[in-house]
This record gives C-alpha cells, sequence and structure tokens, in this order.
C-alpha cells in the first residue's frame, strides 16, 4: 500500500480497467485493489498482464484483449462475471497517442489508417466498452470513468488526431452522463502531462512518443506529474464520494487551462523515454 492507510473507499465493489498493465490505467488497478475493489485488467500484452497477476493475485483477475473490438468487449465483460459475479465501475482508459503530429506531416498515403486505428481505440473503445458493460452497470447502479486529457479542451495536447479522439471523449462523457440518469454515473478525469509513455499507431511506424523536457517550467505547478499522482481523482469519482456529480470531467492539467503550454526562452526540446497524455 506503499505507505498509504487503507480506507476501503471502494469495498465490495468490482472494476474493469481498460489499458491498465502500464502507466496511468495500471497506477487506477492498484489503487482500486487498495482501496478494496475486486479489477478486471485487460490490456493487449500477455507478459504485463502475467505479471500484473502475479504482483495483485486474486484481488485481479487479466484479460487479454483489444478494446476496438466489439468481440473482446464482450469477453472482458463475461470473464469478469463469471469471475466476481458482478461489474459496479467500468474505467475507460486504452489510449494511443499520435506523436504530436500536425496536419502538415501526417503521410497523405498513411492519414486514412491512422485516424482509423487512433480513433478505434481512443474513442470506438469507449464506447463499445460502454454499451457492453451497460446491462450490468444497471443492475448495480454503476459508474464509468473515461480518461480524456487536456486535450479534449485545448489545443497544443497532441496532434489533430489526439486532440479530435480526445475532444470526442468529452462529448461522449457528456451525452451518456444526460442518457444514463439517474441510474448510472458518468464522469472523466483530464490529465495534462504524464511521466509515462503511451503507444503509438502502427500505421505512422513510430516507436513511443516523447515528453518535451522542461516543459515544466511552462506550468504553473512547475512539476511533471506521475501516474500516482491522479489515481485519487478515479477512486473519487468511483465511490460514493461523487454521488452528486456525472457529466463532469475533473481537469488536472498542472494549470494548463490557465495560460497553457507556454515556450520558454531556451525552446522546449524532445525527449525518449516519456509521453503526454
Amino acid at each position: 500500500m506503499k505507505g498509504r492507510e487503507r480506507m476501503g473507499r471502494l469495498d465490495g465493489k468490482v472494476a474493469v480497467i481498460t489499458g491498465s498493465t502500464t502507466g496511468l490505467g495500471r497506477a487506477v488497478a492498484e489503487r482500486f485493489v487498495e482501496e478494496g475493489a475486486k479489477v478486471c485488467v485487460v490490456g493487449r500484452s500477455l507478459d504485463r498482464l502475467e505479471e500484473i497477476q502475479e504482483q495483485l493475485g486474486d484481488a485481479v483477475i487479466t484479460v487479454q484483449g483489444d478494446v476496438s473490438s466489439l468481440e473482446d468487449n464482450i469477453k472482458i465483460v463475461n470473464a469478469t462475471v463469471e469471475a466476481f459475479g458482478k461489474i459496479d465501475i467500468f474505467v475507460g482508459n486504452a489510449g494511443i497517442y499520435d506523436g504530436n503530429k500536425p496536419l502538415t506531416e501526417l503521410p497523405l498515403d498513411r492519414i486514412e489508417a491512422a485516424f482509423d486505428e487512433l480513433f478505434s481505440i481512443n474513442v470506438k473503445g469507449y464506447l463499445l466498452g460502454a454499451k457492453v458493460i451497460l446491462p450490468e452497470l444497471l443492475k448495480t447502479d454503476g459508474c464509468m470513468i473515461f480518461s480524456g486529457s487536456h486535450a479534449s479542451f485545448y489545443s497544443a495536447g497532441g496532434g489533430p488526431l489526439y486532440t479530435a479522439s480526445k475532444h470526442a471523449i468529452a462529448g461522449l462523457i457528456k451525452e451518456l452522463a444526460y442518457e444514463l440518469a439517474p441510474k448510472i454515473r458518468v464522469n472523466g478525469v483530464a490529465p495534462g502531462v504524464i511521466a509515462t509513455a503511451m503507444g503509438m499507431p502502427k500505421s505512422l511506424g513510430q516507436e513511443a512518443p516523447s515528453i518535451i523536457t522542461g516543459v515544466e517550467k511552462s506550468l504553473p505547478l512547475q512539476f511533471i506529474p506521475e501516474s500516482e499522482d491522479y489515481v485519487e481523482l478515479y477512486v473519487l469519482l468511483a465511490s460514493e464520494g461523487a454521488k452528486a456529480m456525472t457529466g463532469t470531467i475533473i481537469q488536472a492539467d498542472s494549470g494548463i487551462s490557465i495560460r497553457g503550454l507556454v515556450k520558454t526562452a531556451g525552446g522546449l526540446q524532445m525527449e525518449n523515454s516519456q509521453a503526454t497524455y
């Protein structure tokens, strides 16, 4: 429990968390278990899934799957209900980045494939997950939590593909909150920069993207958060503490919404190994 006192805010709850083998999703899964939840960990890497199963034991099941596949989403729900009997919480978190590629740098012969690939994970994956899990959440008066981004509201959080996909998530949160009230709460978290890596569209032929080093100097809070710095927001939205909240997107962007990402005097340089969310 990393030195924290266990509060048990999610005792007896069952959660499905997509994109939860690394980074933010994994941090959320670990914290949900600490708070008493049972978790279905969803990802594409069998090695990482096996590692998490060994780490968290009987508190989790792991399912290898692609969130853009309807069949895999059905498999995820069925496995969770078979293991734990119900589902209370759906966290849609799986996502890929576009490497901050502006329109001028997107290859003409790859742009259609890149769009389809990125939107199939970043948007369709959330929609399919919500649709398939909905009958189970109706039984438990459950909730949905989607990972947005500061790019859900502002420019410069990615290229046009990523920014458009995250704007779509903001719209999806609001529409589903409207449609599913009063039975199901639908909220989101919109992180800013995170010290973690994200996958890239295979259609763009790139490795994991980079984070802009020195960007902390242009943030009002002057530091780059770790994944663990955001997990309390997910616990809040999954708990009774947020029972009066739906259609809400918590912006936790280190102050980007105050003044945007401002270039420093020395310019912005790229460093491999980390990525914006």
